[in-house]
């Protein structure tokens, strides 16, 4: 049984007021001005203004949730907390200036302890954080332990040395789980230091950000780092906006879904800022105290690879395996559109049988395959070779899954919306130029990418039903046996 999440009517309201152009620009969508509205490029037929959304084609519309709902494939709970930006509150400009904003309490530090015995046994013991650099952070007072339940203090302050954050973690055993904010933080100003290098690295935890440097001591004071206690870009934004000696971003949060796609996330908000230079580093585990905890004989919590980009490796390995074991193809496009024909009904089915879905997945990967061929004759036109092992390996790392959203109804229309404008390319403009060819090649790539798109949310989708099928069988089983032992004790007592 799913999660229950309870929202109040407050955050609902700032979640539905959240800016739809604001929040597309950020997933790194492209948008056309259209008189006071916006046209969505990726769905033409789509128009927005403010929180407010309108799809022309199916005559419906709605607000933000709605909208997330709609073409991102969420859930409502997971609609309300991506537009609220996950943990850290709101991530997205506000459009409707009715809704009141959550009056922002004064921000006080929690009382200090006399002493820091149980920060620094929970930090040197429990999380095998190095000594020398523990008692740095505590010298330069951005690690206490406050006096009323003995948390571990993060505490981040601003350009005037003012403490203006504090992220507590809970140091017993029995709570290790606890973690919080103080009331009043400014999410801008986290836990950080600031380098004279050229380069920061960035993490979703203080402890991951601790670890980090003692895995990586040497030198480590020339850098900057800074946490995020979350998922939210702004306390990044800020050390950049502050500090323009930095020009290398290196984003290491955690080899987990949700750390990869906001990784992703990430290099299109620093890319629309102007930076040119970002990087990954990723734990080995799932983060980095993780690797400092197996580096010290404890079993870790393993790296767990998105779904989404493991089946994207498989199937850009199937197209490389078809498309090289096809001697030759005189026509690739003739080829593709009548595969597309086979496969836009089933697509366009609102019920499709286990059959057609396999159906489809053929369809769709032939159409992939030829896409490819035909990106392959306009580069020979070009006198520049490419192997399909190149194709494939540039198809694969064009896939981002935090830009994969929404239903197969959305995918098909990307689909056909590619085939669209290949058409529209070969009737009209000959492909004379070598404009018209990189616009041809861009076109058939871009839907060899939703092909392979539309083919992972069928495959995760057979996937979840087969958990969900075996789930019932066991809780089935289960209660089957409680029903047996229920009888058996009736009859012998």
């Amino acid at each position: 049984m799913a999660e229950y999440v309870h929202f109040t009517d407050e955050q609902k309201q700032r979640a539905n007021s959240v800016d739809l152009v604001d929040f597309l620009r950020r997933q790194g969508e492209q948008l056309i001005r259209s008189g006071r509205e916006w046209r969505w490029k990726r769905h033409d037929s789509v128009t927005i203004r403010g929180n407010r959304w309108f799809r022309h084609s199916a005559g419906q519309g709605g607000l933000s949730i709605d909208f997330v709902q709609e073409f991102y494939g969420l859930s409502f709970p997971d609609a309300v907390m991506l537009l609220l930006g996950g943990e850290q509150g709101t991530a997205f400009r506000q459009s409707d200036k009715k809704v009141p904003e959550t009056e922002r309490k004064e921000f006080i530090l929690p009382e200090a302890a006399d002493n820091m015995r149980r920060v620094y046994a929970y930090l040197l013991k429990q999380r095998y954080i190095d000594r020398d650099v523990l008692t740095h952070f505590v010298r330069e007072k951005k690690i206490y332990e406050d006096k009323e339940y003995h948390n571990v203090v993060f505490v981040g302050y601003d350009e005037n040395g003012t403490a203006r954050h504090a992220h507590k973690r809970g140091t017993y055993s029995n709570a290790a789980g606890y973690r919080g904010n103080v009331e009043g933080s400014d999410p801008k100003y986290s836990f950080n230091y600031i380098g004279t290098s050229d380069t920061l690295y960035v993490f979703e935890a203080p402890i991951d950000m601790l670890s980090f440097i003692t895995l990586h001591k040497n030198g480590w004071q020339q850098h900057s780092y800074v946490a995020l206690d979350g998922v939210a870009e702004h306390a990044m934004l800020h050390v950049l906006s502050k500090n323009m000696h930095i020009k290398n971003v290196v984003l290491c949060l955690d080899h987990d879904p949700a750390g990869i796609e906001v990784s992703g996330r990430f290099t299109d908000i620093l890319h629309e800022k102007g930076y040119a230079y970002i990087s990954y580093l990723q734990p080995a585990c799932k983060d980095w105290n993780e690797d400092l905890k197996a580096q010290h004989g404890i079993t870790p919590i393993p790296a767990k690879p998105h779904p989404k980009l493991e089946a994207c490796k498989e199937l850009c390995g199937e197209i490389r395996y078809l498309c090289s074991h096809i001697k030759s193809v005189k026509n690739p496009h003739e080829m593709l559109m009548e595969h597309y024909e086979k496969a836009v009904p089933l697509m366009q089915s609102s019920r499709s049988t286990d059959r057609q879905k396999a159906v489809l997945m053929e369809q769709l990967l032939s159409m992939a395959v030829y896409a490819l061929f035909a990106v392959m004759a306009q580069y020979r036109q070009l006198e520049k070779p490419m192997n399909f092992k190149q194709l494939t390996d540039e198809l694969c790392h064009s896939y981002h899954p935090h830009q994969d959203r929404g239903k197969l109804k959305t995918k098909a229309e990307d689909i056909q919306q590619d085939v669209n404008a290949i058409n529209a390319q070969l009737k009209t403009s000959g492909i004379r130029t070598l404009e018209d060819k990189q616009k041809l090649i861009a076109s058939y790539m871009s839907l060899a990418l939703n092909c392979v798109k539309a083919q992972i949310f069928i495959c995760l989708e057979e996937q979840e039903q087969r958990i969900e099928a075996l789930q019932k069988q066991n809780e089935e089983r289960v209660d089957c046996m409680q029903a047996v032992c229920e009888e058996f004790l009736q009859h012998n007592i």
